[in-house]
């Protein structure tokens, strides 16, 4: 006896064949048609426990059909497919109340997966807000068809109608930020404020008056009572960048109002509730932090409700042809004119390895419409640009035993560090104080890689790094270092 109907629509003879025999393999019973008309009368007439549709058929947009198939038979699961794999298709699914979106091609046991679970439990279908329909495609916050981004399209096609906590991992440069914008922006809460901190930029001694606020003399120099971000960002999301670089005493007090949902000013006596949103983000192992003592463990597992990682460039180099074009389109729209890039250039691009991942790839294209004004952008000028990047050490170059090649290697990578983050910030400067902020991240790496070296003996640790005993102890103490000590040997 057949477990279920399975009703499946799409234009393409080959992909019917394929749905049937998996649908029939699996116990279940199929009909397929190639027409929106066909299945809305299957529907229409009660017909039917699942459906599987593409998007795009000859008669009608199943974006358009399914509200009408939500209105009659509401807790009937519907599985959409595109081989327009965009963000906006993900997102236009979760709108329309689809129960799982599949991007093109697809795994076929994945679908026989996805129509498991939606017979099992039909009553997580259910409509969305409108948020995503009329974007033509031209300002997608996120760009790529590649298998890696899908998986990132359909996580965020998911969580946009919740409020769960997102930790957002990846390299510097993968659009970490974009990601907290998109749940916002496309989320319940699009309505309210996004408010973004980097702890990174923010001195280790502001922090939680960054985070928190504070009160009129409340500390010298607090002249009048400031909004913290968790203020500004209330009925909204609060985005908090670079979250293994907050220090210990600030992480104990963010704990606090994860565990409790209020807090209170510095210098302040009275508890304030918050209503916001929360998404991190980093590029470090918090993992390796907690180990190193440096980052807490019960906070860690607080913001890591959803896990989220951006892949490098590197590992979905079949999206640089689609970002290289998006990045083209923008700058036309900044007055450059309109130019194009040929096949070859795409090619030539899909050779370099991107260590500054997107935004590199988004600087390198910008500076090359605007040094070079041939309209189409050809692999002779990729080339000329590829020669003169400054590339960061390959593996094999960073393991030279010669103490001036990793010297020279620490050297180049720090260059190329801090060339992506001035870029961030456009034709503006960073905050101050940006020389102890990338000292204190130089130096606590390197203490901590002494110390773990010797197991914790700071007098050898000391003789290593060629400092005295009590500046080490002072900087111990001033980084928040937790002291490693490892088995007596």
């Amino acid at each position: 006896m057949a477990r279920g109907t399975v009703l499946i629509a799409d234009d393409d003879g080959a992909i019917r064949t394929v749905l049937n025999q998996a649908m029939v393999r699996a116990g279940y019973l199929p009909r397929a048609t190639s027409n929106a008309a066909t299945l809305w009368r299957w529907v229409s007439q009660g017909e039917g426990d699942v459906v599987i549709t593409d998007v795009v058929m000859p008669d009608e947009n199943a974006f358009d059909l399914i509200p009408r198939i939500k209105r009659v038979r509401p807790d009937l699961p519907i599985i959409v497919m595109s081989a327009q794999n965009t963000l906006m298709t993900a997102l236009s699914a979760a709108e329309k109340g689809a129960f799982e979106y599949l991007p093109k091609p697809f795994d076929i046991a994945e679908v026989v997966n996805v129509v498991g679970r939606a017979l099992s439990d039909p009553k997580k279908t259910k409509a969305q807000p409108k948020s995503a329909s009329g974007d033509n495609g031209d300002d997608l916050p996120l760009i790529g068809r590649s298998p890696a981004m899908q998986e990132i399209y359909r996580v965020i096609a998911r969580l946009t109608q919740t409020d769960l906590t997102v930790m957002v991992t990846g390299e510097s440069g993968t659009g970490k930020e974009l990601v907290a914008r998109v749940l916002h922006n496309f989320g319940k809460r699009k309505n309210g404020p996004f408010v973004a901190l980097n702890m990174a930029a923010i001195p280790r001694e502001l922090i939680e008056s960054e985070l928190f606020g504070h009160e009129k003399g409340a500390f010298t120099g607090a002249q009048i009572r400031s909004a913290g971000r968790f203020e500004q960002a209330d009925g909204g999301t609060l985005f908090l960048d670079e979250i293994g670089d907050m220090p210990l005493e600030a992480q104990t007090r963010l704990l606090r109002v994860l565990q409790e949902g209020e807090y209170t000013t510095v210098g302040g006596r009275t508890s304030i509730k918050t209503n916001v949103r929360i998404v991190a983000a980093t590029h470090r192992d918090l993992r390796t932090l907690i180990q190193q003592g440096s980052f807490r463990e019960d906070l860690f597992y607080r913001l890591n409700v959803v896990p989220m990682r951006l892949p490098p460039l590197r590992e979905r180099h079949e999206d640089i042809g689609d970002l290289a074009r998006h990045f083209l389109r923008q700058v036309e729209k900044s007055g450059l004119g309109a130019k194009t890039i040929e096949q070859a250039a795409v090619d030539r691009l899909k050779r370099h390895t991107w260590p500054g991942n997107v935004r590199e790839l988004e600087n390198t294209i910008r500076r090359m419409a605007a040094l070079h004004p041939e309209d189409t952008l050809t692999v002779d000028i990729i080339d000329q640009e590829m020669a003169s990047l400054k590339r960061a050490p390959s593996n094999t170059q960073s393991t030279s035993s010669s103490t001036d090649t990793q010297d020279k290697s620490l050297s180049e990578m720090v260059e190329v560090h801090l060339a992506n983050y001035f870029a961030e910030f456009g034709r503006d400067l960073p905050p101050p104080n940006l020389y102890d902020r990338v000292l204190a991240q130089i130096e606590k790496p390197l203490i901590l890689a002494a110390l773990t070296a010797t197991r914790g003996n700071q007098i050898k640790a000391a003789d290593l790094l060629g400092v005295n005993r009590n500046t080490l102890r002072k900087k111990i103490r001033d980084l928040d270092i937790a002291v490693f000590r490892g088995p007596a040997g």
